[in-house]
């Protein structure tokens, strides 16, 4: 262990589960080890555009996935890269833990509780930003791979895929599962833990504030 402060990035899709379980860890990481995190848009809906095989229903909830995309990412082009933190979390707390869906109901609301003006919501239906999310898309992924989808993560040099957990880790279980992960990652020839997944993603685990 060391005192010197360490930058994670963090790339998510608001609509993934996975991903918001992970950001959640991600946090309580920063209270109990020198990390601070930053957070980047990545995009399922641009990960699987091309792909033939995508089921119908998941093809669905991907055309609908643009939306919170394009407003995180126009969000983050007029404001900085700072504002994604609060608006990730207002999003993510309104589709994951209140099931409020992807409309535009729930993307004013969430951007109006990060601080930010409610007309931003109007890129959810708009390809202005499209540009900028494809860059910031392949940013985050193209480091990792393309077996791989949300959460990634890019600790000092080494990025990786995940870790997908199901609950979320707090205090001194979230540091130490960071170290774990952060350790293995760091291993040129480490590729690849996995194990059958057992439950859905538990939102009751979810620390609040």
């Amino acid at each position: 262990m060391t005192d010197q402060r360490t930058t994670v990035d963090f790339w998510f899709d608001p609509i993934c589960p996975w991903a918001w379980l992970a950001s959640r860890w991600m946090l309580q990481v920063t209270e109990v080890r020198p990390v601070d995190v930053r957070f980047h848009v990545m995009s399922l809906s641009v990960l699987n555009e091309d792909k033939p095989d995508v089921p119908e229903a998941y093809r669905e909830m991907l055309d609908r996935g643009w939306g919170p995309v394009r407003v995180a990412i126009a969000a983050e082009q007029k404001f900085g890269n700072e504002v994604l933190t609060a608006l990730y979390t207002a999003l993510g707390n309104r589709i994951h833990l209140e099931k409020a869906g992807y409309g535009r109901d729930t993307l004013e609301a969430a951007l109006t509780e990060a601080g930010l003006p409610t007309d931003l919501a109007a890129a959810a239906d708009s390809t202005e930003y499209d540009d900028a999310l494809r860059a910031s898309h392949h940013a985050g992924m193209d480091p990792v791979g393309t077996e791989v989808g949300t959460p990634v993560i890019h600790v000092e040099g080494v990025a990786f895929f995940g870790p997908v957990i199901s609950r979320v880790p707090t205090g001194e279980d979230a540091g130490v599962m960071f170290d774990g992960a952060r350790a293995l990652a760091a291993n040129p020839y480490f590729y690849e833990l996995k194990r059958t997944r057992t439950e859905d993603p538990r939102m009751d685990t979810v620390p609040t504030a």
